[in-house]
């Protein structure tokens, strides 16, 4: 079961993408901060992908991006509610591979880890 590193400080969001993910036969790990984020993907160096918010206390996910980056290749999506396109370009020049926008559909997003 591949693992995925689900980071959002909301609990509404992380509940759902989870769930989402497990149904799809997933191994959803959660981090409600930047900080959990990067102390699990050090736990839990065979995750498949990482599925970030940006906003989030400690450490944001820009940063928990770049910090993944310095050390491996996984990818990483990056879903949040900052919609301009600064945001996204920034999400990019972290080391993102997707971008998504909050709310999305969570067929969509399920589509978007499968690829």
């Amino acid at each position: 079961m591949k693992k995925i590193i689900v980071a959002d400080d909301e609990e509404l969001i992380l509940k759902l993408v989870s769930d989402f993910l497990r149904n799809e036969g997933y191994q959803p790990l959660t981090a409600t901060d930047g900080e959990q984020a990067l102390h699990l993907f050090e736990e839990n160096p065979d995750t498949a992908l990482l599925i970030l918010d940006i906003m989030m206390p400690e450490v944001d996910g820009w940063e928990v991006c770049r910090r993944i980056r310095e050390k491996s290749n996984v990818p990483i999506i990056m879903l949040t509610a900052r919609s301009q396109e600064f945001d996204e370009l920034m999400g990019f020049e972290a080391g993102a591979d997707d971008y998504v926008t909050k709310p999305c559909s969570p067929s969509v997003l399920m589509k978007r880890v499968a690829a």
